[in-house]
């Protein structure tokens, strides 16, 4: 396929998924894809994996893994990857931005090839599903991840073709990351698989992941409260 038939076809799909007509979701959109927004969900996994694991290197261990992911995902694709191939973000091409539905205060000034929230949250997300292994908790991170792929194309800063290379890549970064952890781990500390219904098979208490699935409906009530108040319903 043609870069020019893979442009247009990038064009056509974010007029999809980009802006609506409502002004809850212009309120409630920009709260979802903020960073800080997420730091209660943030601090819940870090509570998940200090509960969970017995010493400070393990401690260590399966955070330094997490910041490697965001490190290797975000960090190496703002330094490198975005200035090096130079795409314009849809909110910025003035070939595009016109058609667009953007929202009013959200602006991004760096490149868009590929969507750091993209590789950013399912690196994360695809780490901890390896790390804590359970079910649910993947669907959860995998969702939690989808949500911040989602509000980059409402918002128009970015196109899915950014955002789908910056999922790839995030799998990927989140795979390797935990190979190296699992690696290091077990120089250090016994390979136990943990046969009970109340913990994960790497021995993460199911009530403390109950924590986590808390703090995220806890900060989605928040987001749509807010944004309810603010547009006066």
């Amino acid at each position: 396929m043609a870069l020019e038939n893979i442009i247009a076809l990038d064009q056509h799909l974010l007029s999809f998924f980009n802006g609506s007509n409502s002004l809850f979701l212009d309120t409630l959109v920009p709260q979802l894809t903020s960073g800080l927004a997420w730091i209660p969900l943030y601090i819940g996994l870090i509570y998940l994996v200090v509960k969970n694991n017995e010493t400070m290197p393990q401690i260590a261990l399966a955070i330094g893994g997490a910041l490697v992911c965001v490190l290797l995902a975000g960090g190496i694709n703002g330094m490198i990857i975005k200035p090096l191939v130079g795409r314009l973000r849809p909110c910025n091409d003035l070939l595009i931005k016109n058609q667009l539905d953007l929202v009013a205060g959200v602006s991004e000034s760096s490149f868009s090839f590929f969507s750091s929230h993209a590789a950013n949250t399912m690196a994360i997300a695809v780490f901890v599903s390896f790390l804590v292994r359970d079910r649910l908790l993947s669907s959860l991170m995998v969702f939690w991840s989808l949500i911040n792929c989602w509000t980059r194309l409402y918002l128009g800063v970015h196109y899915p073709f950014d955002v789908l290379v910056g999922i790839v890549y995030g799998i990927i970064d989140g795979i390797v990351v935990y190979l190296i952890y699992r690696k290091l781990y077990l120089k250090f500390n016994p390979k136990i698989n943990y046969i009970s219904s109340q913990y994960t098979t790497t021995g993460y208490a199911r009530t403390d992941i109950d924590v986590v699935f808390t703090i995220f409906i806890v900060s989605i009530a928040v987001f749509v409260i807010n944004a309810l108040l603010t547009v006066g319903i």
